[in-house]
């Protein structure tokens, strides 16, 4: 993968909540990146046995989210080696995975599309979903239409999941847009009134909805190379079949089969809540060998077993 150095970087659509506008922040828990359903979030919360793996959901109802300081940012991404800095790189991802969507959007589902910013935090965050901190890993809000994440869980995922790819980065942020796609679709409005409907098959209505968000990421990967900055220069240089692997790698350390393993228990089906690393691995793979958000459709009958 090659980021153009000369791509402006939109620091517009982040909004930078981390003390000083820079650096990380602390590691509460292990976050395990994808996006499950607690409450009204979308976020990633699986349950693994063990003294430091552990579920950090979203308390104390809804309410305004914060708004942060992008000056540091800003200065920090408009300096010529900005695409080397971990947050201006983020930053130009999401660029790009937003150039994409703002143009297959209304090409495949018939309605503009609509930016959601993403929140860069550390420690801990106020959001319209609730309050969450580091331990509950990067999440879509659908109540406030925002992806938020804590920087330092890349290195939480490469240093503990084994997940050290660089690619896994853009991988794990077009995942949470594709679950801003679901919101903008009402795919995820639809699937939460299925759940009440049928709570028996919360679980599986759950799985469909996060392979479709790696179906999405996949997509987003073909068409990578095309997207552009506002003044119309590429994002990426190049994006390789060795990056791709880096996203199917990912795919297949968050699994929900080998995450239970990885907690020293048996792995149990019936909580499974994003998919198999297998599944994980395909619909990523589906997204990008078809390159078309079309091929996605998860929640058709026999799509996922």
């Amino acid at each position: 993968m090659e980021l153009n150095e000369n791509a402006r970087i939109d620091t517009s659509q982040i909004d930078d909540q981390r003390s000083g506008g820079g650096g990380g922040g602390g590691f509460g828990g292990l976050p395990i990146g994808g996006g499950g359903l607690t409450g009204i979030v979308v976020t990633v919360l699986i349950a693994l046995v063990g003294g430091y793996f552990g579920i950090n959901g979203l308390s104390g109802g809804g309410g305004s989210p914060q708004t942060g300081d992008n000056t540091s940012l800003q200065q920090e991404c408009s300096q010529s080696d900005a695409v080397k800095q971990l947050d201006c790189r983020n930053a130009l991802f999401v660029n790009s995975i937003q150039d994409y969507w703002a143009d297959a959007f209304p090409q495949n589902f018939g309605d503009p599309y609509k930016p959601s910013k993403t929140v860069f935090f550390a420690n801990n965050v106020r959001t319209g979903c609730g309050a969450a901190d580091s331990g509950t890993g990067p999440f879509y809000c659908p109540a406030d239409d925002r992806v938020y994440i804590d920087l330092t869980f890349y290195r939480l995922l490469a240093d503990q999941l084994g997940a050290p790819g660089e690619f896994a980065q853009p991988y794990v942020l077009a995942h949470e847009y594709g679950h801003h796609i679901q919101d903008l679709a009402g795919t995820e409005a639809s699937m939460r009134r299925e759940q009440e409907r049928n709570p028996g098959d919360a679980n599986k209505l759950s799985v469909k909805l996060e392979l479709q968000a790696d179906c999405y990421a996949g997509v987003w990967a073909k068409n990578a190379t095309g997207t552009d900055d506002a003044g119309g220069q590429k994002i990426f240089k190049s994006i390789t079949q060795q990056d791709i692997q880096e996203g199917l790698d990912t795919a297949s350390k968050i699994g929900d089969d080998t995450l239970q393993q990885r907690s020293g228990g048996s792995i149990n089906p019936a909580e499974f809540t994003h998919g198999t690393s297998a599944q994980r691995q395909h619909w990523f793979s589906q997204g990008y060998e078809s390159g078309s958000p079309k091929n996605c459709d998860t929640f058709a009958a026999g799509a996922v077993s």
